[in-house]
């Protein structure tokens, strides 16, 4: 009996098989040892290009100062609120100043207030809530001042969030740019700044400043928080309070009064006279009449283009 024959490969099949295996093992035994190296150098190209292309991002510029401008109102002024944001959102944006606007008031007690409200901070995240029963005299600024500090929880002049705090009326328009440009020069430490009435005089040092709206250095801000002479004496006048917190407790010695760029609407008030175009801010805007009077003075609408859609003459 024959014995069973074994399959032998012919020789140009041993080649196609063995020579594949051979390539593999060439490849494992000379470049392995430098895949590490190679990885390396791959990373650090990929390094150098990260690098570069973060030296290449422009870098935003430091503000020249930072302002919380927190504008007092009533919760129920949602036309005020929305004609407010509607004006300073049209104003050109600053290059060297950071300004914050809020829109302050107290607790909220209706059940409208409750959802209307909640919607503007839906929509907008403009809103600060103290923790009061709503007043104009009766500490409500007290409380705006003396929140603020606690709100951002900061110690030493290098984590102040703001150079200055405003306390603004819902009835002022502020020309931000002219704002900005005069509290460039002003010192951070100890200001005391803004209108000073009576408005015949002409010393800020012997009058405080009127409460359409003043501004406060950040490190009086935080000696209001702690002050026992402020919170002992938080019912008043809310503009003349204030400006008797500094006088009793030896502080802003740095008083800047901003007659007349800062003004009431035209009256015959003493602290009014004609709009003028090197103004900061106006007052006493109490109607829709007055407002769109001061902003056609300013050209604010003359960017309007023209359309089919609609017809303004």
């Amino acid at each position: 009996m024959k014995k069973p024959s074994i399959f032998k490969p012919l020789p140009s099949a041993t080649t196609f098989i063995l020579l594949p295996l051979a390539l593999l093992a060439f490849l494992f035994l000379f470049l392995f040892p430098y895949a590490k190296e190679l990885k390396l150098q791959s990373l650090t190209t990929t390094s150098c290009r990260s690098t570069f292309a973060n030296l290449t991002e422009p870098i935003a510029p430091k503000p020249d100062f930072r302002l919380f401008m927190g504008i007092l109102t009533h919760p129920d002024h949602y036309e005020r609120r929305h004609l407010l944001r509607l004006v300073y959102s049209l104003q050109p944006k600053l290059a060297t100043a950071h300004v914050d606007i809020r829109f302050v008031f107290c607790n909220l007690t209706k059940e409208d207030q409750r959802v209307l409200v909640a919607l503007e901070i839906l929509r907008y995240d403009d809103i600060l809530i103290l923790n009061c029963t709503e007043n104009m005299n009766g500490g409500k600024t007290y409380t705006y001042f003396s929140t603020l500090p606690k709100l951002f929880d900061t110690t030493g002049d290098a984590d102040r969030p703001y150079d200055y705090v405003m306390k603004a009326d819902d009835d002022i328009y502020f020309r931000l740019a002219r704002l900005a440009q005069s509290l460039k020069k002003m010192p951070r430490q100890d200001l005391y700044y803004g209108c000073a009435v009576p408005c015949d005089r002409v010393d800020p040092y012997r009058h405080y400043m009127s409460g359409m709206g003043y501004v406060l250095s950040w490190d009086l801000v935080e000696w209001i928080a702690t002050s026992e002479i402020a919170r002992s004496h938080t019912v008043g006048p809310e503009d003349f309070t204030t400006w008797t917190w500094l006088r009793d407790g030896n502080r802003s010695d740095d008083k800047f009064d901003t007659k007349p760029a800062m003004y009431n609407y035209p009256s015959g008030d003493p602290c009014a006279h004609a709009l003028v175009p090197d103004t900061i801010a106006v007052h006493q805007l109490k109607d829709n009449l007055k407002w769109a009077r001061t902003l056609k003075y300013f050209k604010v609408t003359d960017g309007l283009k023209p359309s089919k859609l609609y017809h303004i003459s």
